[in-house]
């Protein structure tokens, strides 16, 4: 199959072979391997665990630099679909949608950044669908833990609660990029902490409620960096 990025080809077959499919195998084994090795502790589910009862949609979100950890936030088994995330038409985006799909999460392909219209139309198709979402609203590219809008127009044009969460680790390292991303060490206790879901539905809102959600999702962040040695 010819793997494209905007309509060109993204190069030859065995190159795409090497990169679109041994590579995201390789990354996505390593991976598995690594959160096998760590000891999880769930905070705070109760209310989202109902709202999975009730086959209700919901959106994880969370700051960039957790997004390694994502997959230890989603443990559900819906009935039909799982989770989605938005993926960029990129080299890079084909190559996190391969790597995810063994984690069962789908990729909703689009860019924000570039199209932001056209990425909500598809992450709102597929939430009426059926599909939970995962938003990282300070990504792809930053600031830093500064919450864009799109999470709440989400929210608003689905009716799909909101549910923040934060992954932390009692031993991690950071790394030097734009978010300072977080890579927990194998063997390490991490905690799964979800904050009470939410639903917004008035436009005229969404300031305040950003900024609510954006300090929500900070005050997680601090209480990660005290559970970190």
């Amino acid at each position: 199959m010819e793997i494209k990025e905007r309509g060109r080809p993204l190069g030859s077959p065995f190159s795409t072979w090497l990169h679109f499919r041994l590579v995201p195998f390789l990354g996505a084994y390593l991976l598995k391997l690594w959160m096998a090795t760590l000891r999880v502790r769930v905070l705070g589910d109760e209310a989202l665990r109902e709202i999975v009862d009730r086959d209700e949609r919901f959106i994880l979100t969370f700051w960039h630099r957790r997004l390694v950890m994502m997959p230890l936030a989603y443990p559900f088994r819906r009935k039909h679909q799982g989770v989605a995330i938005l993926a960029s038409d990129s080299r890079d985006g084909e190559r996190s949608t391969a790597t995810w799909a063994y984690f069962r999460i789908h990729a909703v392909r689009g860019t924000a950044s570039d199209d932001g219209a056209k990425a909500l139309v598809r992450m709102i198709r597929a939430v009426k669908e059926g599909w939970d979402f995962g938003i990282t609203p300070d990504g792809p590219r930053g600031p830093r833990q500064r919450l864009k809008p799109g999470v709440l127009a989400l929210a608003r044009k689905t009716g799909a609660w909101i549910v923040p969460v934060c992954v932390a680790a009692d031993h991690a390292v950071t790394l030097k990029t734009w978010d300072r991303m977080v890579l927990p060490l194998p063997f390490s206790e991490v905690t799964v902490r979800y904050g009470a879901p939410t639903r917004h539905v008035a436009q005229d809102e969404e300031a305040v409620d950003g900024q609510a959600l954006e300090a929500i999702l900070n005050g997680m962040e601090t209480w990660a960096e005290g559970i970190a040695s």
